[in-house]
Protein backbone atom coordinates (compact mmCIF):
# COMPACT_ATOMS: atom_id res chain seq x y z
CA UNK A 1 0.00 0.00 0.00
CA UNK A 2 1.35 2.90 -0.65
CA UNK A 3 -0.04 6.47 0.36
CA UNK A 4 1.05 9.99 -0.66
CA UNK A 5 0.87 12.95 0.75
CA UNK A 6 1.04 16.36 -0.72
CA UNK A 7 2.09 19.83 0.91
CA UNK A 8 2.84 23.70 -0.05
CA UNK A 9 0.08 24.61 -1.48
CA UNK A 10 -1.57 28.10 -0.81
CA UNK A 11 -2.52 31.40 -2.05
CA UNK A 12 0.02 33.61 -3.90
CA UNK A 13 0.15 36.50 -6.28
CA UNK A 14 0.91 36.26 -9.88
CA UNK A 15 4.76 36.04 -10.57
CA UNK A 16 5.09 34.45 -7.23
CA UNK A 17 6.90 30.41 -6.58
CA UNK A 18 6.05 27.91 -5.15
CA UNK A 19 7.24 24.31 -3.86
CA UNK A 20 5.20 21.36 -3.29
CA UNK A 21 6.07 18.18 -1.60
CA UNK A 22 5.21 15.21 -1.67
CA UNK A 23 5.61 12.76 1.02
CA UNK A 24 5.66 8.77 0.64
CA UNK A 25 4.65 6.17 2.91
CA UNK A 26 5.14 2.30 1.89
CA UNK A 27 7.78 0.42 -0.21
CA UNK A 28 9.69 1.05 -2.95
CA UNK A 29 9.77 4.60 -3.41
CA UNK A 30 13.10 4.80 -4.93
CA UNK A 31 11.64 1.92 -7.80
CA UNK A 32 9.02 4.16 -8.59
CA UNK A 33 8.11 6.56 -11.04
CA UNK A 34 6.56 9.95 -9.77
CA UNK A 35 4.36 12.07 -11.14
CA UNK A 36 2.06 15.36 -10.69
CA UNK A 37 -1.30 16.33 -12.47
CA UNK A 38 -3.36 19.27 -11.13
CA UNK A 39 -7.27 20.07 -11.85
CA UNK A 40 -8.68 23.23 -12.15
CA UNK A 41 -12.39 23.63 -11.62
CA UNK A 42 -14.84 22.56 -14.37
CA UNK A 43 -11.94 21.08 -16.33
CA UNK A 44 -10.28 18.12 -16.60
CA UNK A 45 -7.38 16.88 -14.54
CA UNK A 46 -4.03 17.83 -16.56
CA UNK A 47 -0.59 16.20 -16.63
CA UNK A 48 2.04 18.77 -14.83
CA UNK A 49 5.22 16.96 -14.81
CA UNK A 50 7.15 13.19 -14.22
CA UNK A 51 10.24 12.04 -13.01
CA UNK A 52 11.36 8.48 -13.56
CA UNK A 53 12.48 6.21 -10.36
CA UNK A 54 15.91 7.40 -11.22
CA UNK A 55 15.23 10.48 -11.65
CA UNK A 56 17.44 10.57 -15.10
CA UNK A 57 14.05 11.31 -17.44
CA UNK A 58 12.01 14.21 -16.29
CA UNK A 59 8.38 15.13 -18.37
CA UNK A 60 6.73 18.59 -18.48
CA UNK A 61 4.17 19.39 -21.24
CA UNK A 62 5.79 22.05 -23.52
CA UNK A 63 4.03 25.06 -21.95
CA UNK A 64 5.61 24.57 -18.12
CA UNK A 65 8.87 23.73 -19.69
CA UNK A 66 11.22 26.25 -17.77
CA UNK A 67 8.62 27.47 -15.70
CA UNK A 68 7.99 24.11 -13.63
CA UNK A 69 11.22 21.53 -11.78
CA UNK A 70 10.27 18.15 -10.51
CA UNK A 71 13.04 16.22 -8.41
CA UNK A 72 13.02 13.47 -5.80
CA UNK A 73 15.01 12.43 -2.72
CA UNK A 74 14.74 9.04 -1.97
CA UNK A 75 16.76 8.84 1.44
CA UNK A 76 13.58 10.53 2.22
CA UNK A 77 10.60 9.01 0.63
CA UNK A 78 9.68 12.45 -0.97
CA UNK A 79 9.14 14.28 -4.56
CA UNK A 80 8.86 17.53 -5.05
CA UNK A 81 7.05 20.11 -7.58
CA UNK A 82 8.66 23.94 -7.99
CA UNK A 83 7.01 26.40 -10.04
CA UNK A 84 7.74 29.47 -10.89
CA UNK A 85 6.29 32.75 -12.48
CA UNK A 86 2.97 31.40 -11.71
CA UNK A 87 -0.23 32.40 -13.30
CA UNK A 88 -3.48 33.35 -12.42
CA UNK A 89 -4.48 30.13 -14.89
CA UNK A 90 -2.12 27.58 -12.82
CA UNK A 91 -4.62 27.68 -9.81
CA UNK A 92 -5.81 24.45 -9.42
CA UNK A 93 -5.75 21.44 -7.11
CA UNK A 94 -2.35 19.65 -7.69
CA UNK A 95 -2.41 15.61 -6.87
CA UNK A 96 0.84 14.03 -6.38
CA UNK A 97 0.79 10.10 -8.28
CA UNK A 98 2.70 7.04 -8.25
CA UNK A 99 3.17 4.69 -11.15
CA UNK A 100 1.77 1.09 -10.16
CA UNK A 101 4.94 -0.86 -12.53
CA UNK A 102 7.74 -0.23 -10.90
CA UNK A 103 11.15 0.55 -12.22
CA UNK A 104 9.41 2.10 -15.32
CA UNK A 105 9.73 4.94 -16.86
CA UNK A 106 8.77 8.67 -16.33
CA UNK A 107 5.07 8.85 -18.40
CA UNK A 108 2.44 11.64 -18.81
CA UNK A 109 -0.69 9.58 -18.74
CA UNK A 110 -2.34 9.37 -15.67
CA UNK A 111 -3.69 5.44 -16.51
CA UNK A 112 0.02 4.72 -15.61
CA UNK A 113 -0.92 5.69 -11.99
CA UNK A 114 -2.23 3.84 -9.46
CA UNK A 115 -1.45 5.66 -6.13
CA UNK A 116 -2.79 9.10 -5.84
CA UNK A 117 -2.39 11.76 -2.98
CA UNK A 118 -5.61 13.91 -1.68
CA UNK A 119 -4.86 17.20 -3.67
CA UNK A 120 -3.20 20.44 -2.41
CA UNK A 121 -4.87 23.66 -3.39
CA UNK A 122 -2.73 26.47 -4.99
CA UNK A 123 -4.59 29.62 -5.76
CA UNK A 124 -2.58 32.36 -7.79
CA UNK A 125 -4.27 36.07 -7.88
CA UNK A 126 -3.94 38.52 -10.39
Amino acid sequence: QVQLVESGGGLVQAGDSLRLSCSASGRSFSRRTMGWFRQAPGKEREFVASISWSGNTKYFPQAEKGRFTISRDNAKNTVYLRMNSLKPEDTAVYYCTGRSILDSGASTDPVDYAYWGQGTQVTVSS
